[in-house]
């Protein structure tokens, strides 16, 4: 009489059929026996899941998986405020991720194509906040072709390929602010739209879909030429400046940082509060000019849940997550007087208001 067969080799070939590979293949694997590739072995593991094994099951992954965040170098309360979403995120992940954080100067493309192309060390992700120009749209595309994940942050690039785009829809943010803009100002009133670096897409994209909205539900509107301040509050308050000289103004749009500028300036002229502000980003500035009813409006895209959205997606795509992650842009938030949230946008900022 044949002896029977044990019931740990019946597992072993049903694992073998879902997984699609050999039995030796499984028993290397669930044995931590040799050799076998990532890909593989997560395929071995999933199946014996699946299939409600009840063993221990091995490690999938072998060595570490590094990702390089590369950014823009700011101190904007945004870049602030999306570097210690990084370091919170860094303190949930297994040991064996490591995360790198690279900062480089606002045009220094030509250095941070380099650091693209050229890392100091094997590299399994890439999460990218900067400019949208040849030089780096060409440095994204050779390692994306190389095979290497990339996911954009904040700031879309155009035309290259990418795993996904963590930010929010900069071009129907831009339209909101056109849309709200109209609602709330005369007719006849002057309007300035000012604007950090064009070299940024998501600056691009606000500033050409606050245009056409005022364009298409509010034609009579005056728009002075968009102005780029760079987030520098000096070059903002000249531009306020300059522009109120000219006569008053109806409304100004600024798409980014910077934004004390336009409170002297509005104040130098004595009208604070005549003018209609929005601005993007929940700064805590910003906040306490809402809640003085010097601001109007504020359109803020959540540096956590971009960081929260990149980072997941890399990690799905290094077979460290079993779901995949929700894909399409984050959505933005409005705030107003009537609805701030009460904590601040940065740890130990005051939120009293400052006349």
């Amino acid at each position: 009489m044949p002896a029977p067969r044990k019931k740990s080799s019946a597992r072993f070939i049903d694992i073998a059929a879902l997984a699609q590979v050999s039995p030796a293949t499984v028993n290397r694997v669930l044995n931590d026996r040799g050799s076998v590739s990532l890909a593989t072995r997560e395929k071995v593991v999933r199946a014996a899941q699946q299939l409600a094994v009840p063993r221990l099951m091995p490690e999938v992954h072998r060595g570490l998986t590094r990702i390089d965040v590369v950014l823009a170098r700011s101190q904007t309360p945004f870049f602030q405020r999306m570097d210690l979403a990084l370091q919170r995120f860094m303190q949930l992940l297994d040991r064996r991720i490591v995360v790198h954080r690279h900062s480089f100067a606002p045009g220094d493309d030509e250095r941070t194509a380099d650091f693209i192309r050229r890392p100091p060390h094997p590299r399994h992700g890439l999460l990218l906040a900067v400019h949208d120009t040849p030089v780096l749209r060409a440095a994204v595309q050779q390692v994306s072709q190389q095979g290497v994940p990339v996911v954009t942050l904040m700031s879309d690039i155009s035309d290259v390929l990418r795993l996904h785009y963590a930010g929010i829809d900069n071009l129907h943010a831009g339209r909101t602010a056109g849309h709200f803009m109209g609602r709330l100002t005369a007719q006849t009133g002057r309007l300035l739209v000012l604007t950090n670096d064009l070299h940024f897409r998501a600056h691009r994209d606000r500033t050409a879909g606050f245009l056409d909205a005022l364009q298409e539900k509010f034609p009579a509107r005056s728009c002075l030429p968009i102005t780029p301040c760079f987030d520098d509050p000096d070059q903002v308050f000249q531009a306020v400046d300059a522009a109120l000289k000219q006569g008053a103004l109806a409304g100004i749009y600024h798409s980014g940082a910077g934004s004390a500028g336009i409170h002297q300036a509005l104040q130098r002229h004595g009208c604070l509060g005549q003018v209609v502000w929005i601005g993007h980003e929940l700064s805590d500035e910003h906040r306490r000019w809402l809640k003085l009813g010097v601001m109007d409006l504020v359109i803020d895209q959540d540096p956590d849940g971009q960081v929260m959205s990149g980072m997941q997606h890399l990690l799905f795509e290094n077979k460290w997550l079993d779901q995949n992650p929700p894909v399409g842009p984050n959505e933005f938030r409005l705030f107003c007087a009537e609805n701030l949230p009460s904590q601040p946008y940065l740890p130990g900022s005051s939120l009293l208001p400052n006349k």
